[in-house]
């Protein structure tokens, strides 16, 4: 297929890429509980001749091409080649929106990281794929997935068995970007390696012993015991680790008490950790654990900290990464289209500090993350993913849709009688 027919049958679809994406912007969920938005994808997919099947706990796989009719329960087609799988989360945030838009969520969720967007591209690049089915050289495999916000919903959908039936050979996924300084639709394709580090969200519990405020001996202060933890732990990074080494910890939620003159038992703290490197991950853990107990006990406390959910870091693929920067130069134009390399101003900082649950999927199958660049700054896209003031440019929509569709599709072709 020519880069230039599938651009603009992207661009001929972009106003029901818009519905899909305002629809799914006014009806968000979280982690799991989205099955408004499982529902809508469903019968969007199904209205477009597929036959998706429910996949984990609220995930779900369609396939398109010529090992589709297998579906995602059955064996593989010896003669439908190589299989390339392409995801997008469908999941918000527990944010009460304050955006400027005319479709606002009122529900107290939001799509404040443009997951409806990765939704709604992939929604129109199921149909690109449908109405070009007879050129694709092998099968594509869409993942709907819930739950990347915490760091689950790939990894339930892998146990599921995603990545088999047919099993799946290689692995793209678009992340939209606000706030970026490139028109909307610009791809940046990840350098080969870690560009996501591992997360570990944590909760610390420090058990003291309340009493009234005005009587402070006779009891056991957990906040006091809390505030010094919260600074001990910022000494790991600048006191215990290399100069060049990264990691963020980060304390996001302290709750006790509900008086202002009593102290209270409890004491829980709220946070996560970002680590690049797996022996840092284990030692600053290690490390956190050491000083919340120790320092706890330092005021007559004591605390223990329980990791709730997690993933692995996202590695990109040498040879997928130069594959897949060839095909959105050839869509989308080399005034469009980069790799971390060939942009100096980010070539220095080319692993981004946020986290994302496709690792898991990367750790089992050559896997590439593209950004999609959603919002400049002077066009008044200036608030950072995860604030209830972010806005995404909706003219990266279309363009988008392409890049997934067209990416597979080149992809499948190369490597067809593999």
């Amino acid at each position: 297929m020519k880069p230039e027919t599938l651009l603009q049958a992207a661009m001929d679809i972009q106003e029901t890429i818009i519905r899909q994406r305002r629809y799914l912007h006014t009806h968000p969920g979280c982690g799991f509980d989205i099955a408004e938005t499982k529902d809508f994808v469903k019968k969007e997919l199904e209205e477009m001749g597929y036959a998706p099947e429910e996949c984990g706990r609220c995930g779900l796989v369609a396939l398109a091409g010529r090992g589709a009719g297998n579906g995602p329960a059955g064996d593989k087609d010896t003669q439908g080649g190589k299989v390339f799988l392409l995801r997008a989360d469908m999941d918000g945030l527990p944010i009460r929106e304050e955006a400027d838009v005319d479709f606002p969520s009122t529900n107290g969720c939001m799509h404040a990281c443009g997951h409806d967007m990765h939704t709604a591209m992939l929604l129109g690049a199921a149909r690109l794929l449908k109405e070009h089915e007879d050129e694709i050289e092998g099968t594509v495999k869409l993942m709907f997935q819930p739950a990347e916000e915490v760091f689950q919903g790939s990894h339930d959908m892998i146990e599921a068995g995603l990545l088999d039936h047919p099993k799946v050979d290689a692995a793209l996924m678009i992340h939209v970007m606000a706030g970026m300084p490139f028109p909307a639709g610009t791809v940046v394709v990840s350098a080969p390696g870690v560009s996501a580090p591992a997360a570990d969200l944590f909760e610390i519990r420090v058990q003291g012993k309340g009493c009234h405020g005005s009587m402070p001996n006779t009891g056991i202060d957990p906040l006091n015991a809390a505030a010094h933890i919260l600074i001990a732990l910022q000494e790991i990074q600048t006191r215990e680790l290399p100069m060049g080494e990264r990691a963020v910890l980060t304390i996001g939620t302290m709750n006790a008490g509900t008086a202002p003159n009593v102290i209270p038992d409890v004491v829980v703290m709220g946070g996560s950790l970002r680590t690049f490197d797996g022996e840092t991950r284990a030692f600053i853990k290690k490390r956190m654990e050491e000083i919340a107990e120790g320092t706890a006990r330092l005021f007559r406390a004591s605390a223990s900290v329980h990791y709730t959910s997690g993933c692995p870091a996202l590695i990109n693929d040498k040879e997928l990464a130069a594959c897949v920067s060839g095909y959105v130069k050839e869509l989308l134009g080399p005034d469009k289209a980069f790799s971390v390399e060939e942009l100096n101003a980010l070539s220095a900082s080319s692993k981004s500090a946020g986290s994302e649950d496709f690792a898991y999927v990367s750790q089992e199958v050559p896997a590439i993350m593209l950004a999609l660049a959603a919002g400049q700054p002077e066009k008044g896209y200036v608030y950072p993913q995860h604030h209830p003031m972010v806005k995404f440019d909706e003219d990266a929509l279309a363009g988008g849709s392409a890049v997934y569709a067209y990416t597979a599709m080149r992809w499948l072709e190369e490597h067809r009688g593999e």
